[in-house]
């Protein structure tokens, strides 16, 4: 089979002698949308500019379309790449900044100018094609920047936080424009971001990097609900995650001995008895009971024995969600939210005993290390 993009033990080690990027392997479909995330400092964005060229690679081999581009100019590859800062020139209006790529090809100015008319008007460009960049918005220099890497064809577009720089409605808004568009297009797309919600929401597979090290990669939702690593656990969602060793397996769940009690879960890797694991339970599986309400045998009962005492600290509401912030047996806190409906104000008082339940199959049980 022949991928878009593949990275084969990709590796970036600086003149320093420090590791960038170490043994990244990837292989991409034809139309797949691939987010890089992590946090600052993971590789994420070193491992974009070497597949556009703009940092060499110490190691491992690199393929658009099985033709190998570990040399290639980045003029030559058949990549297009939206920076951060979007790089319009000031200067020159809308349409010549769109058609620059173009004219750099010496793509003729007929079949350049029918070109950059069609993207023009695919993005919704048209009425502002003849004024400067400087004197539009964010959202507008966005859609220049993105028509200006797509009015080239690139096989793959390469994107670093292109939208970075909007405020918060504007960036949601371009995220379903963004994906409705790669959606049209077909063309593969390879996006770095550090916010989990963006790659969670636009990509087909999200890549988590950890210094320089591939984590994970798995689609969103996998992703989400079942990390295969601590990093992913801690850095993904708002996870609960309880230390412990495995006692066995029952009925295909895998049993954990924890500081807290017995707990079950889902398996995801080495699960031999003995093994030191972690419990990782989303905070949405989190149900909470009051005392006055139901009793501790019977919510063992329906959560197959996941369940935790914990005490009320703090409760909440902003507009229609409950905010609970609730202690454990061992200290910590953790951060719960429902809509209102679901967690009333008055039932849960600051300072009251309740009880944390879940369902086995909502947990997962990884290895600790």
């Amino acid at each position: 089979m022949i991928y878009d993009l593949e990275l084969y033990r990709i590796g970036k080690v600086y003149d320093s002698g420090t590791p960038a990027v170490i043994d990244f392997n990837l292989s991409v479909s034809k139309g797949e949308f691939i987010a890089f995330l992590g946090p600052s400092g993971c590789g994420k964005t070193t491992t974009l500019r070497m597949i556009a060229g703009f940092e060499s690679i110490s190691s491992g081999d690199m393929m658009v379309k099985g033709v190998r581009i570990n040399d290639m100019r980045p003029a030559d590859r058949p990549t297009s790449m939206i920076f951060q800062n979007y790089a319009l020139f000031p200067h020159m209006t809308v349409r010549r900044n769109v058609g620059y790529g173009l004219e750099v090809k010496g793509m003729a100015k007929a079949e350049r100018d029918a070109k950059v008319d069609r993207m023009l008007s695919k993005l919704g460009l048209d009425d502002i094609a003849e004024k400067k960049t400087d004197r539009l918005s964010g959202g507008q220099r966005q859609r220049i920047a993105l028509a200006r890497g797509l009015v080239v064809e690139p096989d793959i577009l390469l994107l670093d936080e292109p939208l970075g720089a909007l405020d918060a409605n504007l960036r949601k808004a371009i995220q379903n424009e963004l994906k409705l568009l790669q959606r049209t297009l077909g063309i593969t797309f390879v996006f770095v971001t550090h916010a989990q919600s963006e790659a969670l929401a636009l990509s087909d597979r999200v890549v988590v990097m950890n210094q320089g090290r591939v984590e994970q990669i798995s689609p969103p939702h996998q992703l989400y609900t079942r990390p295969n690593t601590p990093f992913v656990a801690r850095f993904i969602g708002r996870n609960t995650i309880f230390t412990g060793a495995v006692r066995g397996i029952e009925d295909g769940r895998t049993i954990v001995d924890t500081p807290l009690g017995t707990l079950a879960g889902s398996a995801n890797g080495d699960m031999s008895p003995g093994a030191a694991v972690n419990v990782v339970i989303p905070a949405e599986a989190m149900e909470v009971h009051t005392l006055s309400s139901v009793t501790r045998a019977a919510i063992s009962r329906q959560s197959g024995g996941n369940v935790i005492d914990a005490k009320v600290s703090r409760f909440d509401v902003v507009g229609h969600i409950s905010h609970l912030s609730v202690e454990l047996p061992d200290g910590r806190a953790i951060a719960l939210e429902a809509h209102i409906d679901k967690y009333p104000p008055g039932v849960f008082p600051e300072g009251s005993d309740i009880l944390l339940a879940w369902n086995p199959g909502q947990a997962t049980v990884i290895p600790a290390t």
